[in-house]
């Protein structure tokens, strides 16, 4: 596989935040969960956080695993959704770009490789995660549906998962 297409490749891949675990963060050596909002943590278009979210988050805290919140969604959405929870929060983070992965490392005071990114796009979450070398997980997204610049994104995910579920890089069922 190509350099390049490795950097669409999720290091692991679950089919949603709540298979997640501390153990399987702690044996990957993770201190800290950068996540996506949207179709990661509740559906796009879903105000506020659910009571099992609400628990996962906490759950995490319960072992000095941190949590940060970025997205590419507009600061009143993610705030008021962060807010409740008193999660730190990036938005308007122009995933794949750098800057909100370093700004959310940076806050959290931990190395690279001390931490996750979670997200249930390949091209923002995972490529993004992957190009700042942390530790990426793919989640199946929430809803089929999808806002309107995500569903060109999705058209260009679905290509890249089909290739590596062919060459036997990726193995989960949707």
């Amino acid at each position: 596989m190509t350099v390049l297409l490795k950097r669409f490749l999720p290091n692991d891949y679950v089919n949603s935040i709540h298979n997640i675990t501390p153990t399987m963060l702690k044996r990957h050596g993770i201190k800290g969960v950068i996540t996506d909002l949207d179709n990661t943590l509740v559906a796009w278009d879903e105000p506020n956080a659910t009571q099992e979210v609400v628990e996962w988050i906490e759950t995490l805290r319960h072992h000095n695993i941190q949590v940060v919140i970025i997205s590419n969604n507009n600061e009143s959405r993610v705030s008021s959704f962060s807010l409740p929870l008193d999660v730190p929060f990036i938005s308007k983070a122009r995933k794949p770009m750098q800057h909100a992965f370093k700004k959310a490392r940076r806050n959290m005071g931990l190395n690279r490789q001390d931490i996750a990114v979670v997200g249930d796009q390949v091209l923002t979450d995972v490529f993004g995660g992957n190009r700042a070398h942390y530790h990426t997980i793919l989640v199946v997204p929430i809803v089929k549906t999808d806002g309107f610049f995500t569903r060109f994104n999705r058209l260009v995910e679905r290509r890249l998962l089909k290739y590596f579920r062919r060459k036997g890089y990726l193995n989960w069922e949707d």
